[in-house]
């Protein structure tokens, strides 16, 4: 009876160790787990909350041995709270901003050189992300961030997303000038005054109108653009393009098309064209298929269809595209960022999963077009869009899919491709003129104030602020940059 006994109580005592052990090697494997920190802009559903706890985690955990914590930040403090963390050395492994902004956030210690871990950890995005896309953001000799979205891209900024069902309620089919938007506008607001104007005061594709040649910007907050045919730089608020720009939108202003939001939330517009409520935004090739879901959802008989203003002057290719991931200088586990973009680029399924979460719960994919199940976005189609695994929506037409995948087939390689301003030697005077151009240019850019009275004062504090040497830098460092191309 005692060994009866003896031989129970051990029994309980093995099965005891037994769970104990299992509780300490799930603790030791959670451990085991290394965290990646994302910065992210925007707003976190509830759908991607389950998601990154979940599904998301599973697969990390499984297939990188990861733990990926996301930081959402809403899009008006994004910039602001990007340099705040950055700066004060806070746990951030990977970040999203605007690759025209990529020598900025290099001169700020905001981004360590990538080339041992694309070679280490990066290689099997390479075969989707070709070696050319990526030394679109290189810098003396150095790749600094991840261009993002590899995609057609000629006149990037350049195009205007239109709610093509209001157009065409108003009595009109396309638009082809600026005085072709405010009549749209102006009929709008007549016949559906439930519907706030447009989202968006789009200076690049009124700019690309009015200007006599193409330019594109090629330095900090839109001071300075580069001119295709006389490939120069151009102060970009003293050409004449950006004054017609400027009274267009005063114009617009004045008839009360524009609000205030415009100019004092000028990041928020597309949050407000996806409220349904809004007329155009600015935008790229593709737009409407980026944004469709989300005017839908508040706006369920929506179509968006995106016009190029003065579509016969040349497009130009001026960027590797305009998003770029980068990898902090102090960032605690730099591998574990490059390993995880390596995987979101390794397979289509990565991919897929990545932007559109679980198939068969938030996605199902019939004959070759994708078809959204969850009402949400994951991480942004726009920030890692790719050429080879892009999936189209069944509601696409194939027109717009033979026209976006022809689209840069007639375009010109602009001669500033791959030029990378570094401002350390006039960083006191960008400073100055960013200063200028947010509290007195921008106003006058939104037509929010006078531009008779208004512009000729921000021009004078503009130069007072150093345009003219920040011009004459920018033009040596691109003369370099030319003559050795």
């Amino acid at each position: 009876m005692k060994t009866r006994k003896w031989l129970v109580l051990l029994a309980l005592l093995m099965v005891s160790v037994s769970i104990m052990a299992g509780c300490s090697g799930s603790k030791e494997g959670a451990a085991e787990l290394e965290t990646v920190t994302i910065l992210y802009p925007g707003e976190r559903s509830d759908r991607m909350n389950e998601f990154l706890q979940n599904e998301f985690a599973e697969k990390m955990a499984a297939d990188l041995g990861l733990k990926v914590e996301v930081v959402f930040v809403p899009w008006a403090q994004y910039w602001e709270q990007k340099d705040i963390m950055l700066a004060a050395n806070e746990p951030v492994d990977l970040y999203w901003d605007g690759l025209p902004d990529l020598s900025t956030i290099v001169n700020k210690r905001q981004a360590m050189a990538l080339d041992a871990l694309i070679e280490e950890h990066g290689k099997d995005m390479l075969n989707v992300l070709p070696m050319e896309q990526l030394q679109g953001a290189t810098i003396d000799g150095k790749i600094y961030g991840i261009p993002s979205a590899y995609a057609p891209s000629s006149a990037m900024y350049q195009l205007v997303a239109v709610r093509q069902d209001i157009l065409e309620a108003v009595g009109m089919t396309d638009v082809k000038t600026p005085e072709d938007l405010k009549e749209f506008a102006a009929r709008a607001k007549a016949q559906f005054p439930e519907m706030k104007g447009p989202a968006d005061i789009i200076f690049k594709p009124l700019t690309r109108y009015y200007a006599d040649e193409q330019y594109n910007w090629i330095a900090a907050e839109d001071l300075v653009v580069f001119g295709e045919d006389s490939k120069k730089a151009y102060s970009y608020y003293e050409t004449e393009a950006f004054q017609e720009v400027a009274k267009f939108n005063r114009s617009m202003y004045e008839a009360g098309i524009y609000t205030e939001d415009l100019t004092i939330k000028y990041n928020e517009r597309d949050s407000r064209m996806q409220t349904g409520l809004y007329l155009w935004v600015e935008g790229s090739l593709g737009k409407e298929m980026e944004i469709i879901d989300g005017v839908r959802a508040n706006a369920p008989g929506a179509d968006i269809k995106t016009y190029l203003l003065a579509e016969e002057k040349p497009r130009y290719i001026t960027a590797a595209g305009g998003e770029v991931l980068g990898i902090p200088v102090n960032a605690p586990n730099p591998e574990g960022a490059m390993k995880l973009i390596n995987w979101i680029y390794k397979s289509q399924d990565n991919y897929l999963f990545a932007l559109y979460g679980v198939e068969g719960k938030d996605y199902e994919i019939v004959d070759g077009r994708i078809h959204k199940l969850t009402p949400t976005e994951f991480f942004y189609e726009w920030m890692f869009r790719n050429q080879n695994y892009q999936l189209f929506g069944p509601d696409v037409p194939e027109a717009l899919i033979d026209q976006y995948n022809s689209w840069d087939d007639q375009a010109l390689r602009s001669d500033s491709l791959g030029f990378r301003f570094n401002n350390e030697n006039v960083k006191m005077i960008e400073t100055a003129l960013k200063e200028v151009a947010g509290k007195d240019l921008a106003a006058i850019r939104s037509g929010f104030v006078d531009y008779e009275t208004a512009y000729p004062v921000a021009i004078e504090k503009l130069k007072a602020a150093g345009i003219d040497e920040y011009v004459a830098e920018i033009q040596r460092q691109l003369d370099e940059f030319l003559a050795g191309k």
